[in-house]
């Protein structure tokens, strides 16, 4: 059974790895602390490229019919490999735990004619991510206290690296 959540969770993954996407408005939501703060995004699925002949919106439905799970399970992935816990949290935080089909499944939801994945805390690591897919092929996602990070899960499924500091 572990076996199948596995492949499951892969494909996902994989899946969600092939959706193209442009980042259609930017915002910063402000907090308290300005550590804090989160943003709010809206997203279009769009042709890969040299697929610039095919009918835009067209091609947004399609990707919501066939990548949204996947899509939203890997941001769902990345947004829980990088929470950390907060406040008394820390009690059930496991540095080497991993996010699960059940993780995923356990916040999803269709309300009002949007597939959402809406998830506050996990096993002691807070998410704050929330994720609403459209039929037309628009994705509105937004982080609380997360900061840019959103921003970085989202080149990394575009397949960027990003750069990072080496410890001596």
């Amino acid at each position: 059974m572990a076996n199948d959540a596995y492949l499951i969770g892969a494909n996902l993954l994989n899946t969600g790895t092939l959706v193209s996407f442009r980042i259609v408005e930017e915002e910063v939501l402000p907090a308290h602390d300005e550590a804090e703060f989160g943003m709010r995004l809206l997203l279009k699925f769009v042709p890969e490229e040299g697929e610039d002949d095919q009918d835009q919106d067209e091609v947004a439905e399609d990707t919501a019919e066939w990548g949204a799970f996947g899509f939203m399970f890997a941001l769902g992935v990345l947004s829980f490999a990088e929470a950390k816990p907060r406040n008394l949290s820390t009690a059930d935080y496991h540095e080497k735990d991993q996010f699960n089909v059940a993780d995923f499944i356990e916040g999803l939801r269709f309300v009002r004619g949007e597939l959402r994945f809406d998830v506050d805390y996990i096993r002691g690591r807070r998410i704050k991510t929330r994720i609403a897919v459209r039929a037309n092929g628009t994705v509105r996602l937004e982080t609380v206290g997360r900061g840019k990070a959103v921003l970085r899960w989202l080149e990394r499924m575009r397949g960027k690296k990003l750069l990072q500091l080496v410890g001596e």
